[in-house]
């Protein structure tokens, strides 16, 4: 059955701060210099606080990248 984007918008729930915190720990206790893996260090705790849990697993993981060149467009004009 299909679901209407009313009823994903509604299933949209605050980040999980208890989880966040937790993977923020275990992120610097791994044998790495704290913060050296920059913006996916972020990502994953982001992820769990989104799944409310501190190590997520994620099923069909999918990859986009995007590019642009930007200002090209505009000069042509």
């Amino acid at each position: 059955m299909e679901k209407n984007l009313s009823e994903f918008l509604g299933n949209i729930r605050p980040l999980d701060k208890k989880a966040m915190q937790a993977a923020r720990a275990r992120q610097d206790q791994l044998t790495k210099p704290q913060g050296s893996l920059g913006r996916l260090e972020e990502l994953s705790v982001q992820i769990a606080g989104i799944r409310g849990e501190v190590l997520p697993s994620m099923k069909n993981k999918v990859v986009i990248t995007m590019a642009g060149d930007h200002g090209v467009v505009a000069s042509s004009l």
